[in-house]
């Protein structure tokens, strides 16, 4: 049984209710099931569904986690942009990585990530990546990202 939401303003509801409603157009606008939005998100689906009423209860854990399993952030959800990640010229197509395809299985091949995208979904994730499968091109731009971003390489 959920707990009790805390008090919260009526700006607060306002504020939860868009974010839920932006998560549920954004994983429509996906044609993202639930059940498998929520199984990526390490919770069941009737969390995700409280996440997408704007429930306040729901701990702010799983709301990141809801995000991070459709590839949204708080800032993308927040700012007044489409909710879906907008491609960048220049950025990194995660059709043209086959490991980093399968873990933004939820955007669209041609979906273009900036490098910190690319490599916050590589971090994330990457208890998922089959190394043994990386192609001289990934683990390349693997190596690239970490040099360029000023992070510790991956094991890879």
């Amino acid at each position: 049984m959920p707990s009790t939401s805390p008090a919260t303003s009526a700006a607060a509801d306002k504020r939860l209710a868009a974010l839920g409603r932006r998560i549920h157009a954004h994983r429509k606008a996906l044609k993202v099931s639930a059940t498998t939005a929520a199984e990526a998100a390490g919770m069941s689906r009737m969390t995700l569904h409280r996440i997408e009423r704007g429930e306040p209860s729901v701990t702010m854990g799983a709301y990141m986690n809801a995000l991070g399993a459709l590839g949204l952030d708080v800032d993308v959800v927040t700012s007044t942009q489409p909710p879906a990640l907008a491609p960048l010229p220049g950025g990194i197509r995660i059709a043209d990585y086959p490991q980093l395809r399968r873990l933004a299985w939820q955007l669209a091949p041609a979906t273009e990530l900036s490098p910190e995208e690319a490599w916050g979904t590589y971090e994330r994730n990457w208890r998922h990546v089959d190394t043994s499968s990386l192609d001289a091109r990934e683990r390349q731009l693997l190596e690239d990202l970490a040099r360029i971003l000023g992070r510790k390489p991956l094991n890879v």
